[in-house]
């Protein structure tokens, strides 16, 4: 079966600022602890934020190390889900789910994608 991978952007201006509330991460828990016994969800996790995070970046033959905050950065990455679906509408059946955990205010979207295998 093939794998997927979901990215968890995230608007931080959208975000409150004390992070996901105890009744999101609960809702998030259920749904993930479901995906896991049905046998699709391999891995996931967040991310600490960008803030602590290094960009490197190869350009013209040269290598450089930038710290955060990325200042051109409004969406950024939150954390991801490795899973493994029958196909792509399985894959994204799960991720909808994954975001109507989240209250009406945050702004959240997640890039789906086949893992190339092989």
């Amino acid at each position: 079966m093939p794998r997927y991978l979901s990215l968890v952007r995230v608007d931080e201006s959208t975000a409150p600022p004390e992070g996901p509330s105890p009744e999101l991460m609960q809702r998030m828990g259920e749904l993930i602890e479901e995906i896991t016994k049905a046998g699709v969800m391999l891995d996931t996790a967040g991310l600490t934020p960008h803030s602590q995070g290094k960009r490197v970046r190869w350009e013209g033959g040269r290598l450089s190390v930038t710290d955060g905050p990325f200042t051109e950065s409004k969406e950024v990455v939150g954390g991801y889900a490795l899973m493994q679906c029958k196909d792509m509408a399985e894959a994204i059946e799960w991720t909808k789910r994954f975001l109507q955990t989240h209250e009406e205010y945050w702004t959240v979207t997640c890039e789906v994608r086949e893992i190339a295998e092989g």
